[in-house]
């Protein structure tokens, strides 16, 4: 137990300064993947292939609700969400599940990414705290 300590801070100092750096840039922007439209849906079991994809400000007011474009790509779906999320302006994406190439793709853009299970409004809220 003692060496998830360690990490833990590692994380939330990660966070801070993901945190940091977009509200120097400009503002936060959440990105939630959905298996519905609305806040009171369920988090996404994947973040690629994502039914919806729910877009929040940093104070955790919606924003749009979009259809993913990417969710029946033949391959390549992560790279391409993580695009399309980039172009949108997203700074954290938030998923219960991510495949490492999209991982690596929000990486290579500066976008944090949060693993979370249950209901879309509880995910932004947790995140939130973390600012």
């Amino acid at each position: 137990m003692k060496k998830m300590i360690p990490f833990l801070s590692l994380a939330v100092s990660l966070m801070l300064s993901v945190c940091t750096y977009a509200a120097e840039k400009g503002a936060v922007k959440i990105a939630v993947a959905s298996i519905g439209k609305t806040t009171t849906a369920s988090v996404s079991n994947l973040a690629a292939r994502s039914p919806y994809y729910l877009i929040f400000d940093g104070k955790g007011n919606l924003i749009e609700a979009i259809s993913n474009p990417c969710k029946d790509a033949a391959r390549g779906a992560g790279p391409s969400a993580a695009n399309f999320l980039a172009a949108k302006g997203v700074n954290i994406v938030i998923a219960e599940n991510f495949g490492i190439k999209m991982i690596n793709a929000l990486k290579g853009k500066r976008i944090s990414h949060f693993e979370f299970k249950g209901r879309v409004d509880e995910a932004v809220k947790k995140v939130l705290e973390l600012k």
